[in-house]
């Protein structure tokens, strides 16, 4: 069991590197890069301390031989237009972008500075490369989803944990394009455990309401939150109001375990950001963006929220316990 560590930002935190500290750099050139996020600084910390873990491993240091340029939208999608030109008019020489919509922000706004992707979401299908072995273009990274069997695994884990489960609930928001098709995979995944998916959809805070209101008339046993900026932005809200309906959830993201869902499996994003800055170094020594294949994950975690299992009356087996990364009590 891991505890949850307060992590303070490095190096690197600042918005823009401060000109006097430039100046006192030693010969040679500085690197710039550009870090665009629809989220706020306070939620992105322990990424952005692995994203600065990655460069440091790589023989980079914050005020020596590289700058970052943070900007943070706060939650506001609508700021990612704004934000993207910023940093090119800045003179970055990569930018390094989370989720998909601050990756269509800046491909928007510039067809030919490189841009990391290090958590997308089916970036074929959402239009961010032509395929994984031949990006083209100016973006590569990583596409955190590995396809349906991801999905089906946790309707698995939900199911180990609730032998009874028959009626699950998909929290979803449809605006995301990238969610058709993990609705579509889930269905599939179904036939097999027995389960019967009602989708209910949330395109923002204000429909919450609505959807868990559905979900306890549908007599839902348990859903899953497809994840998308916008619910990833309020799961503290989707958490609260998981407990107060009593029901067990799981989702993709370990922000969504700690924020009060029973349990999330899926890749580890802070390995992912870590890893990014491998592209960042090949990019700096030369290599183009579209020539670069997009990664997929090789380490996932499952975390379980052992507080709300037994809030919630619910027994965890222990054969999941011992398999899980992280137990949240």
């Amino acid at each position: 069991m891991k505890r949850r560590e307060f992590i303070t930002l490095l190096g690197g935190t600042a918005a823009t590197w401060p000109l006097a500290a430039r100046a006192q750099q030693p010969a040679g050139r500085v690197y710039r890069v550009g870090y665009l996020t629809i989220t706020s600084r306070e939620q992105q910390l322990h990424l952005i301390k692995a994203f600065e873990e990655g460069l440091r491993s790589l023989g980079y240091r914050v005020g020596e031989n590289i700058a970052i340029e943070y900007r943070f939208a706060n939650g506001e999608i609508e700021r990612l237009p704004a934000l993207a030109a910023d940093l090119i008019r800045l003179g970055v020489d990569v930018i390094v972008t989370g989720a998909n919509p601050n990756t269509v922000a800046v491909m928007k706004a510039t067809t030919t500075l490189p841009i990391v992707m290090t958590n997308s979401a089916d970036p074929v299908n959402a239009g961010l490369v032509a395929s994984l072995a031949r990006p083209g273009g100016n973006v590569t990274g990583f596409a955190a989803d590995t396809g349906s069997e991801m999905n089906g695994k946790r309707l698995e884990l939900l199911k180990e944990t609730l032998p009874n489960l028959s009626r699950v609930g998909v929290l979803w928001n449809p605006n995301f394009v990238p969610n058709q098709s993990r609705l579509t995979s889930m269905g599939k995944a179904t036939e097999s455990l027995g389960l019967t998916l009602v989708a209910v959809e949330a395109r923002g805070p204000d429909a919450l309401e609505q959807a868990f209101a559905t979900m306890v008339r549908e007599h839902m046993q348990a859903f899953v939150v497809l994840g998308d900026s916008v619910l990833f932005n309020h799961r503290g809200q989707i958490g609260i109001m998981a407990i107060r309906n009593r029901l067990p959830a799981a989702s993709g993201f370990k922000e969504f375990a700690e924020a009060g869902l029973l349990l999330a499996y899926g890749a580890d994003v802070r390995d992912l950001f870590r890893r990014s800055a491998v592209f960042v170094d090949k990019i700096f020594k030369g290599a183009k963006a579209g020539d670069l294949p997009v990664e997929q994950p090789t380490k996932f975690e499952l975390v379980v929220n052992l507080k709300t299992a037994k809030g919630l009356g619910i027994d965890v087996p222990p054969t999941l316990l011992a398999r899980a990364d992280e137990v949240i009590e």
